[in-house]
């Protein structure tokens, strides 16, 4: 009976801290890098794991295909991995072929790690993304915004304080009250709570005490900011899942760039040493000259392909690092010595039992229904605009004096208070009517979102359970390809090695073999890619006790 490959209560134990945003409690920011387990934006090391160089062989002994069919994996800091889990994808640069047996042997030889090499695993990766992440951060903080746009609306009934003072100056003609027009040179001063009186007037201009809103606005605005918070929560727990699944997709394309290096070195050492055997023949006079020269010409090519390869774990390694957002300029070293397939959870579900988990877990669709509670309230709002009124109170205390031309006489207590209540019909009713068929509309649009959302979350959760379910038997069908090169390899090795055949039917053999192998290379990390696809279409709900 297979085993199931992976102890998923390793690979997830970092991620029980970061299921709070889908909640409806308020969502704070995280703690700073360093409690968090990992590096800093720009750390030293991942969480545990040294840096410092040849802390790590870079290559192990391996077995045979046959040997490794029911090989099990766990996720754990591989410095604790006994040897024999090792699968037998890539054998190192520095195998050689013991002529002796079928399998191929490899010298304990460790390559050497740069000092300033960042050294991880997959549990570090997904550890590191967090709140200070720029965007898990980014998010996080705009559901901050959300709650003290809540906390704002829920105090509109309370009023706003204006102290202060104001001064009031004039110099000629001046109507009285029984309408005489005098010549007069007055001048008038109010300090305390409030300020704009002048003279027999109220000091409404700057009431010290001021409460001004629309009843609708203070009864509905909490709701539909409470309803907003909530979907900037779900949200932003989107946007942590997101990363998770880039950042566990980054390295698996490290571990691909990585390994297929190891590919194109092994062929290259087998390319020379048929170029050299190639070669003494010629030279002998008991081959071709051209067959020596095509070897040179391919191994010129091999060449070129190691380039490229490295080139590409220099730019998969920066691309790790930005989403993890760590210093770019330092390389990030794989810590796993092989590409293995990850078994994240079993597929004996039907996609249909599937959608329903995803429905349930998903933050996007959590998002999408607060969206449409919060329409719902505005569209509350605008429905009982008309009927409840806007108010505007204030209330002024303080000294108020005056006298003729510049003197200031008669300072005596005074106090001020105006209350008035409006009611508003936009438009004589045709702008009320709009209001309200524009957030119908609005209402409307958030459903279909919601339903929307609800087909792409099933149509990924299928298509992701269709590329695990295929890609699986892609990995067995590679598996037995690479038998059967090593196979022909080895019978074309042994002939050339007796006199008989041509080294060019043996390079077909190396080329064959490089391609069988970089084909279980890619099945293996396209299934791995795919487990990850899947579990972030379902939301993340894998735990340590059950699997679904």
């Amino acid at each position: 009976m297979r085993r199931k490959w992976i102890s998923t209560g390793v690979l997830f134990a970092t991620l029980g801290g970061f299921s709070g945003c889908a909640n409806t409690s308020r969502v704070e920011p995280l703690a700073t890098p360093e409690s968090r387990g990992g590096t800093s934006s720009h750390g030293e090391s991942a969480t545990g794991l040294s840096s410092t160089p040849n802390s790590l062989p870079a290559c192990r002994p391996i077995r045979s295909v046959k040997e490794s069919q029911n090989t099990s994996i766990q996720l754990v800091d591989d410095r604790s991995r006994g040897t024999e889990d090792a699968m037998p994808l890539v054998p190192a640069p520095n195998a050689v072929l013991d002529a002796k047996t079928e399998n191929l042997s490899v010298e304990m030889v460790p390559e050497a790690v740069p000092s300033d090499a960042i050294q991880m695993n997959l549990p570090t990766v997904l550890s590191m993304i967090g709140g200070q992440h720029p965007v898990v951060g980014f998010a996080r903080w705009r559901v901050q915004e959300a709650y003290a746009e809540l906390d704002r609306a829920r105090v509109l009934w309370l009023p706003s304080i204006q102290p202060g003072f104001s001064y009031h100056k004039h110099d000629g003609n001046y109507q009285a009250s029984d309408g005489d027009i005098v010549d007069v040179n007055r001048n008038s001063l109010q300090y305390g709570l409030g300020a704009g009186a002048t003279g027999a007037g109220t000091t409404n201009t700057r009431p010290g005490l001021i409460a001004q809103f629309h009843l609708a606005d203070a009864i509905f605005q909490p709701e539909i900011a409470e309803k907003t918070a909530w979907a900037r929560g779900h949200a932003a727990s989107g946007v942590l899942n997101d990363q998770l699944r880039d950042a566990a997709l980054a390295y698996q394309n490290l571990l691909d760039a990585e390994q297929d290096l190891r590919i194109i070195e092994d062929t290259r050492s087998r390319t020379a040493d048929l170029a050299k055997i190639t070669n003494d023949y010629a030279e002998a006079g008991e081959g071709l000259q051209a067959d020596a020269d095509r070897l040179k010409t391919e191994l010129m090519l091999v060449d070129n392909r190691l380039v490229s390869a490295r080139e590409r774990i220099e730019v998969a390694s920066a691309n790790l690092a930005q989403t993890l957002s760590i210093d770019a300029g330092r390389p990030i070293v794989p810590l796993d010595p092989t590409v293995m397939p990850l078994e994240l959870a079993t597929l004996d579900a039907e996609p249909s039992a599937l959608i329903p988990i995803g429905l349930s877990n998903r933050p996007e669709l959590k998002e999408a229904q607060a969206l449409v509670a919060a329409a719902c309230e505005r569209y509350q709002r605008e429905k009982y605009a008309p009927l409840v009124p806007s108010l505007l109170m204030g209330f002024s205390t303080g000294d108020f004096g005056g006298g003729l031309g510049t003197e200031v006489d008669d300072v005596a207590s005074r106090y001020d208070f105006d209350a008035v209540v409006t009611w508003e019909i936009r438009q004589l009713g045709f702008g009320e009517s709009a209001a309200r068929r524009e957030s119908q509309a609005l209402v409307e649009q958030a459903k279909y979102a919601k339903l929307r959302t609800m087909d792409r979350v099933a149509r990924e959760i299928v298509e992701a359970h269709s590329q695990v379910r295929h890609r699986r038997h892609r990995i067995e069908i590679t598996r037995q390809a690479i038998e059967t090169a090593e196979d022909s390899y080895e019978r074309n090795l042994s002939r050339i090695e007796d006199g008989q055949g041509l080294p060019l039917e043996v390079l077909q053999s190396v080329q064959a073999l490089e391609d069988a192998r970089r084909a279980y290379l890619r099945a293996v990390i396209e299934y791995n890619e795919a487990q990850f696809r899947l579990q972030w279409a379902l939301g993340w709900p894998v735990d340590s006790t059950n699997h679904f």
